[in-house]
């Protein structure tokens, strides 16, 4: 089924329609990337109520959401407009909480702050878990891995396990204007295998960008394609991991979530990304082009280099830039 230009993939009575569901899965990862997933067993209300306990925490004062600072070395924790994109070199206009299944000692914000935060989070991971397998066991399956080749790779039970919940806040930017070159969220891929977004009716922003052709290259073309938010829906879209796993056969495309202008909705905007991210000493290998193997940490370090190199180009670029002008 496709709409708005993206491919829905229904997970109604999964077990019986399996292949159905890899041929709709693997059209939508070959072409766009991004797909949408209805009938995937969430209930609207369960999507609400985490979409609320994101909405409370992040309406705390900045001094009690930074009892929780970020530790990017352990990829969990608060943070607040310092996520820098390589391709706009400017802080994302915004702030988020990255949750995990491990090292999250310390990280989680109190039953005192955040009443039944934790405990919402982690009934709302888990069921983002098991969707996540359903459709990387059928990915796995149409690139001709065994059933459970990507599941064994995302296990939460182990210590190096990477499958975070990012909840995001983009700020009330009501009557205020922005450059061009800001942006909520500034363009960009995922370094993970497969991402679940959660979004609110009438918050839009979200932005496709598709046509890439290597997972090693930061080139896009010049057409965008919004991505209306539905509540009942989870966008999807595959990242770079799975994209380097299956020889650049699926899309990891770029996308961005636009500053909106004066006269449209500024409003604060809250959305919810389930990144599956391969644990740490899983292998990523493909068949027949990428057949040097490479550690799923090994890969997450070397793409955060191939951004951090972009990022500095892009920084020196600007200062040359304004030299001339002075």
């Amino acid at each position: 089924m496709v709409t708005q230009g993206f491919v829905k993939v229904d997970l109604s009575n999964y077990e019986y329609r399996r292949e159905e569901i890899i041929r709709d899965l693997l059209k939508a990862c070959t072409e766009d990337g991004f797909f949408y997933v209805v009938n995937h067993g969430i209930d609207v209300k369960e999507i609400r109520e985490m979409f609320q306990a994101s909405k409370d925490f992040f309406n705390l004062p900045d001094d009690i959401k930074a009892k929780t600072p970020l530790d990017r070395a352990k990829n969990v924790g608060w943070e607040k407009m310092t996520q820098i994109r390589p391709s706009t070199g400017v802080a994302d206009l915004k702030e988020s909480i990255q949750l995990g299944y491990v090292n999250m000692e310390g990280k989680w914000p109190s039953s005192e702050d955040a009443p039944l935060f934790q405990e919402k989070a982690q009934r709302f991971m888990h069921k983002c878990q098991e969707i996540s397998m359903r459709l990387l066991s059928c990915l796995a399956l149409g690139l001709g891995f065994p059933e459970d080749f990507f599941a064994k790779c995302h296990d939460i039970n182990q210590s190096d396990c990477q499958q975070t919940l990012r909840c995001l806040h983009y700020h009330d930017i009501t009557g205020q204007t922005f450059p061009d070159t800001y942006w909520r969220a500034g363009s960009h891929t995922d370094f993970d295998t497969l991402t679940l977004l959660f979004q609110r009716p009438g918050e839009n922003g979200l932005e496709v960008c598709p046509g890439r052709q290597a997972s090693t290259e930061f080139a896009h073309g010049d057409v965008w394609t919004p991505v209306v938010p539905n509540e009942d829906e989870i966008v999807c879209n595959i990242g770079d991991m799975l994209m380097h796993w299956s020889d650049d056969q699926l899309k990891s495309n770029f996308h961005r979530v636009r500053a909106p202008r004066v006269g449209e909705n500024q409003g604060a905007r809250y959305s919810m990304a389930y990144f599956n991210q391969a644990n740490k000493s899983a292998i990523i290998q493909g068949k027949s082009k990428y057949t040097t193997p490479i550690t799923a940490g090994e890969f997450v370090l070397a793409a955060m280099e191939r951004n951090y190199r972009a990022l500095k180009e892009v920084q020196a670029a600007k200062g040359a830039t304004a030299a001339s002008l002075a």
